[in-house]
């Protein structure tokens, strides 16, 4: 019952598995989608499954740990499509590594993405939002209680949400800025876990199963939405009771 026709968002991630699942609803409700990641040739897979959809289609390769990308990215979007009605920010690197035996590097590069990649575009879209506009980035269950193993994801996420939050701040009343954060979703991102701990995380998650990328797309919509018209500076968790606030 949601349409977003006449509206532009703006995916970061579009072609992961919830970046993927947020182009497709959104797109069937009449939004215009730029699509952006890194893989030329998935946003073109993407792009060509969406041809059908009734709003417009653009695809644009960009690393969000690059601020002058981020920038140039939202002018050109914001340029085509007369402005940009929702950032949905969902680029972001999940791999496994003890702190103790991780180097600098990794450590910078996983922040590079997930935490500076926010900053980056969320900041980048500001000047060119329009009125009534919304940004929903993107969490984790391990922002919220750790990870073993992944102690800079969740770090990073960690960080998303209190960024978002001051966003939500700064930006109202003019734009919505809220959080969602996913619990174990069955995506590639999730299957090594899935398969080290799966019947683990089943057997403490109420509802006995994984979530899926769809299931968190759909409340990304809700946050867009004029549904969530008097919703901002939120974390909404999907993850099935397994992380029950």
């Amino acid at each position: 019952m949601i349409s977003f026709t006449g509206k532009t968002v703006l995916i970061t991630g579009a072609s992961g598995g919830i970046g993927r699942e947020v182009a497709r609803q959104m797109a069937l409700a009449g939004a215009n989608v730029a699509l952006c990641d890194l893989s030329t040739q998935a946003l073109d897979t993407l792009a060509h499954e969406l041809a059908a959809a009734p709003g417009g289609t653009s695809t644009h390769t960009v690393d969000v740990a690059d601020a002058q990308a981020c920038r140039q990215l939202a002018q050109t979007v914001a340029r085509h499509h007369g402005g940009i009605d929702y950032l949905v920010h969902s680029a972001g690197i999940y791999p496994e590594q003890r702190v103790e035996d991780m180097s600098d590097e990794q450590w910078r590069k996983l922040m590079s993405i997930n935490l500076d990649g926010t900053f980056y575009m969320c900041r980048s879209v500001i000047p060119h939002l329009t009125d009534h506009s919304a940004i929903v980035t993107l969490s984790s269950l391990a922002g919220h209680r750790g990870s073993l193993g992944h102690a800079h994801y969740s770090a990073s996420k960690g960080a998303v949400s209190s960024l978002s939050k001051s966003l939500a701040l700064e930006l109202a009343p003019r734009t919505r800025v809220n959080i969602v954060a996913p619990g174990i979703i069955a995506t590639s991102m999730a299957e090594p876990l899935m398969r080290q701990k799966g019947q683990a995380l089943l057997d403490n998650t109420p509802m006995k199963r994984f979530g899926t990328a769809a299931e968190v797309a759909s409340v990304i919509a809700f946050l867009c939405s004029d549904l969530a018209s008097f919703v901002t500076g939120e974390t909404l968790h999907v993850n099935g009771g397994l992380y029950i606030v």
